[in-house]
């Protein structure tokens, strides 16, 4: 036999080899890629949210918020409780508090489990004399760190909501004009 001949057996012998081994390694790593994929596109299997994602989740931990009475808000719950923050628009008043009203009647429909959802409005009060008795199921609170402002609405008696998880990573997005009833079915999925 011919040593020159032998080599080039020897060599095509191991390409061939290494083809093959790089073959399987891409049938494991192309499903692991695909997923990458949709969930950084914003798809998340097997869930249906009537909000939109904050993608990337923001870490609200840090985030300082000073309730009416002086304390100071954490986002991070012991009891592992699920906030829904009100973020309202300039001059909150009639639609704004029916928006509000809307979310207070959903987390009532929780019926035990209403207490595992804690009620956050982040901004000045609406003064209206219907909003009154409402606004004693939210915690009235202020921040002066922008984390969220650009989920505020800017349009006059409007309001718009984030769903923040127990670990304080703001979760869902709500914006004016939100359906009551698929928050309400996001709200009952998630605190289950």
């Amino acid at each position: 036999m011919h040593p020159q001949w032998m080599k080039r057996t020897d060599m095509q012998t191991r390409t061939r080899r290494r083809l093959q081994l790089l073959g399987v390694a891409a049938l494991f790593a192309a499903p692991i890629l695909v997923g990458v994929a949709l969930v950084l596109a914003g798809w998340m299997p097997g869930t249906k949210s009537y909000g939109l994602p904050i993608l990337p989740q923001r870490d609200l931990t840090s985030v300082p918020v000073q309730t009416a009475d002086g304390a100071r808000f954490e986002w991070r719950d012991r009891t592992f409780d699920w906030t829904l923050a009100a973020l309202p628009g300039p001059d909150c008043a009639e639609r704004c508090t029916h928006a509000l009203d809307m979310i207070h009647r959903a987390r009532i429909t929780l019926n035990q489990n209403a207490d595992k959802v804690r009620l956050l409005y982040l901004g000045a009060p609406p003064d209206a004399p219907a909003a009154r008795g409402l606004m004693r199921v939210w915690q009235i609170s202020t921040s002066n760190v922008s984390v969220l402002e650009d989920l505020r609405p800017h349009t006059r008696d409007s309001l718009a909501a984030v769903l923040v998880m127990p670990d304080g990573a703001a979760l869902t997005h709500y914006p004016p004009g939100f359906d009551p009833d698929g928050l309400k079915k996001d709200l009952q999925k998630v605190v289950r």
